[in-house]
């Protein structure tokens, strides 16, 4: 039985390396953790040269064989092709063209490997150890950064041809709003930390301009520090004018939830960051939207929750990979 699983999160800031025991019915144990931060190795084959070695030193410290380990998850920011194990010009890892990761880590580790999208691998963590477990048909949907998703359906992550499936970020919501995803008025430029620091900072200038300046932003040097976190302070302690921005994204994430209990009908939802951390603020308007928009019969089977792993999200995702790929199910 090969009870462990090494898991590579490979990322724009840092890079880890996690050793997991793999527990029947349970959540990984994490044994021990090794990161870097990737700007030290900015050639991909020396990043991925580090990420070997830290494997093989975190092998010796806990005096585990290789024959042990069941393979390496590889989490990593796509655009990228899981098939074929390749890293596709990534735009937080400038340099890594495509860079045929799997075939280079079983080279170098003499393990197996596999290569996920990062909100994929998101979601078979939360599938299998967060909050979706026990589901069949779940969406995991990132709401950090950016806004990405990944799609479990009937008991199997669904990548897509090409490993593009889960962009909905990309999906347009309004002809006109904030950009995300490279496109004005998209369910990401609604639903994402800088979509929403967007969001307040045109809504601040436009009252500036008209005179009546908001009471977290009271000149027009406040306008590029408005963040996601500060507009959800304010809106905390009561603020009508951040409370109304975060009514908006919720307004704004009903409706693309909507398109997409119509078209998935998925029986759970999993929401991450900072939807878990501004739940109050968002779900409201948020349920409201549905119950106008979805299809009633879709919607009442389908509850939208909050992500359960938190910070160690990371972790478990690059976990997740190898347990869901190489692991007997």
């Amino acid at each position: 039985m090969k009870e462990y699983a090494i898991g590579f999160d490979v990322g724009g800031t840092k890079c880890a390396v996690i050793l997991g025991h793999l527990v029947p019915d349970s959540p990984p144990v994490i044994m021990g953790k090794e990161k870097f931060a990737t700007a030290e190795f900015r050639d991909p084959y020396r990043c991925l040269d580090e990420m070997c070695r830290l494997t093989e030193c975190l092998l010796q410290t806990y005096a585990i064989p290789k024959e042990q380990i069941c393979g390496i998850g590889i989490s990593c920011g796509g655009p990228l092709d899981p098939t074929r194990g390749i890293v596709q010009s990534p735009p937080n890892l400038p340099g890594w063209d495509d860079i045929p990761a799997v075939e280079y880590v079983r080279k170098q580790t003499g393990l197996d490997a596999k290569l996920e999208n990062d909100a994929n691998a998101c979601a078979l963590a939360e599938w299998k150890f967060g909050a979706g477990r026990g589901t069949a048909n779940m969406i995991f949907l990132t709401f950090g950064t950016g806004l990405g998703a990944g799609i479990i359906a009937n008991n199997a992550l669904i990548p897509g041809h090409n490993g593009m499936a889960g962009e909905c970020g990309h999906i347009r919501l309004a002809e006109d709003g904030p950009v995300g995803y490279g496109k004005a008025g998209s369910f990401e430029g609604f639903c994402s930390g800088g979509g929403i620091a967007r969001l307040g900072q045109m809504r601040a200038k436009a009252a500036l301009d008209n005179g009546t300046p908001f009471a977290w932003c009271p000149d027009a040097e406040a306008v590029s520090g408005i963040t996601a976190r500060s507009i959800a302070e304010a809106a905390d302690q009561g603020d009508r004018d951040a409370l109304a921005i975060y009514e908006d994204c919720g307004t704004r994430l009903g409706e693309g939830l909507s398109i997409l209990i119509d078209i998935l009908n998925p029986e759970r939802i999993v929401i991450g960051s900072i939807f878990a951390r501004s739940e109050n603020l968002i779900r409201p308007a948020m349920e409201k939207k549905i119950r106008r928009e979805a299809l009633s019969i879709s919607a009442d089977v389908c509850k939208v929750v909050p992500a359960e792993l938190g910070e160690s999200i990371g972790d478990m995702a690059s976990l997740a990979i190898a347990a869901d790929h190489f692991s007997p199910r």
